[in-house]
């Protein structure tokens, strides 16, 4: 039984991502009027993350300016709001209506960072960010690990992605490798049909892939772009009945406001997508597995990155693990962490590591260049 429930964790693994940026892109396609039925499902999600913008995002959206959204999702409590744990993949989204571009950068979840005011927790894997000090932290570290501004986050648990596979009446892919993954099977370069759960089993799959988690990220960014392309998919999704089944489990900061502006003046970025992501190195850091990221490597997804937001050439960020200056003999386990986020969901704030650092003291405080805004 026990198997089964990590089976189910894994194959399910934040691929439900899919659902936010099929929301975030897809109002026009649908109609406002009937986009508009869904406010108060939408508005049911909405959590500021306790972190002031880096950018007057209001401004961004107004000018029809590039904007950037991180995409997070829980491992824990996949059916039901409770948003403890960690943070099992993060994804960067930049949205450009002037190049009509859409950009999608995933970090690994065992990039190897030190958490912005968490010092003696450091060097940890990225995904404990969250576990630490909730959206706000992951968002200072993401920002802090790239020197990029994030101006939205979308969370969301799992169990969404069976449903808006399904919705849209099953998805075609060709896989390019050939594997079993939670009683399904995959053969590599044969046109495959697949149904919300053979989606999940396919995008989730991570220990048999030889690009290990790398390989799940580029699976789970096939299956999200292959949702977000396939003709009429928007508008069967965007329903009031559907959303409201949904929306229990997903939360953001971007208001109803923001989605029907980026609905109706970004619908341009649909027709260019580019895909990255970090590639580190696996080692041994503070007696865990994690991926340690070259500043060269770093420098790439942060050029990357910045390019679509029309920002211009800055250096990286400062918070990558570097062997060969730091100890790596924190005391901190994996279960250390779980406790965290589980202790998090009956304390709330009461811990002074509940929220980071200077949570609502804006980013500026954190450390890292905005020069370059």
């Amino acid at each position: 039984m026990h198997n089964n429930r990590k089976k189910k964790k894994h194959t399910l693994r934040n691929v439900f991502l899919a659902f936010v940026l099929l929301i975030v892109l897809g109002g026009a396609a649908y109609g406002m009027t009937k986009y508009r039925s869904v406010k108060n499902a939408v508005n049911s999600s909405f959590k500021p993350s306790g972190v002031t913008k880096d950018r007057n995002v209001s401004s961004q959206l107004k000018d029809k300016k590039p904007i950037s959204i991180l995409l997070l999702g829980t491992d824990t409590g996949s059916y039901d709001r409770d948003y403890k744990g960690r943070t099992d993949s993060m994804m960067v989204v930049t949205l450009n209506p002037k190049t009509n571009k859409t950009s999608i950068t995933s970090i690994p979840r065992d990039t190897a960072i030190n958490i912005p005011g968490y010092k003696s927790e450091s060097p940890a894997k990225i995904n404990a960010a969250y576990a630490y000090g909730q959206v706000g932290t992951s968002i200072k570290t993401v920002q802090k690990l790239l020197n990029i501004p994030i101006d939205f986050y979308a969370l969301i648990n799992l169990g969404g992605l069976k449903k808006v596979v399904n919705k849209v009446g099953g998805i075609d892919i060709t896989p390019s490798q050939t594997f079993k993954w939670a009683g399904y099977s995959f053969e590599k370069g044969k046109k495959t049909h697949m149904d919300g759960a053979k989606a999940v089993a396919y995008a989730g799959m991570r220990y048999s892939d030889p690009n290990g988690d790398y390989g799940r990220q580029t699976r789970q960014r096939e299956v999200l772009m292959t949702i977000f392309h396939k003709s009429g998919s928007i508008s069967t999704l965007l329903n009031q009945s559907f959303i409201n089944s949904l929306s229990s489990q997903t939360q953001t900061d971007l208001t109803f406001d923001d989605l029907t502006a980026i609905a109706k003046d970004y619908r341009s970025v649909r027709k260019h997508t580019s895909e990255t992501h970090l590639q580190g190195n696996g080692e041994e850091v503070a007696k865990q597995s994690m991926e340690v990221m070259k500043e060269s490597e770093l420098q790439r997804v942060t050029n990357f990155i910045r390019e679509n937001l029309d920002l211009p050439h800055a250096k990286t960020g400062n918070i990558q693990f570097k062997p060969s200056t730091q100890s790596s003999t924190t005391t901190k386990s994996v279960q250390d962490i779980n406790n965290i986020g589980s202790q998090r969901s009956t304390t709330g704030t009461s811990n002074k590591n509940s929220t980071g650092t200077n949570s609502g003291s804006g980013i500026s405080n954190s450390g890292y260049s905005n020069s370059g805004y």
